[in-house]
């Protein structure tokens, strides 16, 4: 596993006769490697419920500089880390879960940093109401999900 610029961790898929690297926490991260490693933006479908990753333009990130998409049907709505809204979610499930928790408030400020600490959080929202949070990994297996990323594709040596 490789990591990018800021340190994070990429992921290396060999496809036929290309190497693409995905994992990106943003647009112009991806592109910053491509022109550093001499490679071209691609989209990569995540379609069938596993890691088996496909050169695909069906969510059309490139087109809208997007780094990552879930489509899992119209009652699912996926938010990353990096999408706005991100933030109002993630406080409101941090207040349910305080309301929740029968500790001590001293304890709750010190040990209710779950969703900060989770690696690139995705919260999942059904039919409008909060569901769950899981990881970019985790949601390639939830609810039937197609996940895109935007990858950076190079030839293989």
């Amino acid at each position: 596993m490789e990591t990018n610029a800021y340190n994070q961790k990429l992921n290396r898929y060999v496809l036929n006769d290309r190497i693409v690297y995905t994992g990106f926490s943003s647009f112009k991260d991806a592109e910053e490697c491509a022109h550093k490693k001499g490679g071209t933006l691609v989209e990569v479908g995540f379609k069938d419920g596993n890691d088996n990753p496909q050169i695909t333009d069906d969510a059309g990130l490139v087109e809208k500089k997007l780094h990552y998409y879930v489509d899992a049907g119209d009652e699912y709505r996926f938010i990353h880390s990096s999408d706005p809204g991100f933030r109002k979610y993630a406080d409101e499930l941090q207040k349910i879960k305080a309301s929740n928790d029968k500790t001590s408030p001293d304890e709750r400020y010190f040990a209710n940093f779950e969703i900060e600490n989770i690696e690139d959080p995705i919260i999942v929202i059904k039919n409008g109401h909060l569901e769950s949070v899981t990881s970019r990994e985790r949601s390639k297996y939830l609810k039937h999900a197609k996940v895109y990323e935007l990858g950076v594709s190079l030839p293989k040596s």
